[in-house]
């Protein structure tokens, strides 16, 4: 009998206790929820109070623009009720920004007409090179100048200043895009890379360092062009640099070939320019 007391009590306590896990998960919902709630709220006061901020700021622009408007309207009556004293003052400003908009549209016309004409003479050179040329030929346009970068190892003999009969065919196709651009000077440029040229070598040819090598090759091409290809040497200007203009670094092998390279740089006669120039209204 005392054990189905027992049994019984303890059956009691464990419906109760199921009973009462109920409405604690319950509870425990309802906070949470209240908790997230609360800051959904806070969030949106927060949000709601940077708005209000957002329409002051915005309505105190407003009222500084109206405050500069209304400033700038009285300035213009009183400009009116002047004009009568201003009109010369007037009549000049307007000269002036006329005669600035008709130089600037002639410097405009200038300038689209030299790009149109190396953009031509560019895509001739190009075309003209077969694919073989073109990987030892760079011909690029930069600030209305054309340049035609050779390589050393094509132009001319290994540690010599003579040009290659390789070489030729490519200058006789450079030069007859030179003749057919009368109007444009010529500068051949030498480069070379900074090792220093040997010296038993230069005792022999009578060149002292990279500067005598980068002239006399300058100067090879410049008089093949003349002598071999009849471009008229008035428009043919010789130069050497040395190892002092390098395109790359001089510390790998393929910089030093980039840097060892001869330029042909045709640009416009300077004294055809400044005529252009001076066509232009005064300002």
């Amino acid at each position: 009998m005392k054990r189905t007391n027992l049994y019984a009590i303890a059956f009691a306590t464990a419906l109760l206790s199921l009973a009462s896990c109920a409405p604690k998960k319950d509870l425990d919902a309802c906070r949470l929820e209240n908790k997230e709630l609360t800051a959904s709220f806070q969030s949106a006061k927060e949000d709601l109070a940077a708005q209000k901020a957002r329409v002051a700021a915005l309505e105190a622009q407003l009222e500084q623009a109206r405050k500069d408007n209304a400033a700038l309207q009285a300035s213009l009556d009183k400009s009116l009720t002047n004009a009568g004293d201003n009109n010369v003052n007037i009549s000049k400003l307007v000269d002036q920004i006329n005669e600035s908009n008709q130089y600037i549209r002639h410097m405009v016309e200038v300038k689209s007409k030299s790009d149109s004409l190396n953009m031509v003479l560019t895509n001739n050179l190009t075309r003209s090179l077969s694919r073989e040329e073109l990987k030892d030929v760079d011909v690029q346009v930069l600030k209305g100048v054309v340049y035609i970068s050779l390589a050393d190892n094509m132009l001319y003999k290994s540690g010599s200043w003579e040009i290659t009969e390789r070489a030729s065919e490519t200058l006789s196709k450079i030069a007859k895009i030179i003749m057919d651009y009368k109007d444009y000077d010529v500068l051949i440029e030498g480069n070379t890379d900074d090792v220093p040229v040997n010296a038993a070598a230069a005792s022999m040819k009578n060149i002292r360092n990279n500067w005598d090598l980068s002239c006399l090759r300058a100067s090879s091409v410049v008089q093949a062009l003349q002598n071999e290809y009849g471009v008229d040497p008035k428009r043919l200007t010789a130069g050497g640099r040395g190892q002092y203009n390098p395109l790359t670094s001089n510390t790998t092998e393929a910089g030093k070939q980039r840097n060892r390279r001869t330029q042909i740089i045709i640009t416009p006669k300077l004294d055809q320019f400044m005529d252009l120039i001076e066509a232009a209204p005064e300002e």
